[in-house]
């Protein structure tokens, strides 16, 4: 288990329901930390800071996980806002679909 694998993990089956685009793509995924092969720390934010779908998107994410790798991992997602979220965090193809370039 990598940060890597888990953030291609993430890219593969979080998806932001109101806006239908995985999180890492979105630029809502800001670290993952493997802390040992049963701990995890998963740092992300959100599009604003009272979007009502946190408690969704942080289920998504450790039930992605423990489906992976058990349900014996322990799976810390923390929102944080700071760096403040922008559009600019989006993937390039992203943007070019919701017509920011």
């Amino acid at each position: 288990m990598t940060p890597e694998e888990i953030r291609e993990l993430i890219r593969e089956n979080v998806f932001d329901p109101e806006l239908g685009y995985n999180v890492v793509d979105l630029g809502l995924l800001y670290d993952v930390e493997v802390r040992s092969d049963k701990d995890v720390r998963v740092e992300m934010t959100l599009t604003t800071v009272g979007c009502p779908l946190y408690d969704v998107l942080q289920q998504d994410v450790e039930r992605t996980i423990k489906t992976r790798y058990g349900d014996d991992v322990n799976v810390s997602v923390e929102f944080v806002f700071d760096p403040p979220w922008s559009p600019e965090m989006m993937s390039e193809e992203i943007r070019a679909e919701m017509g920011f370039i």
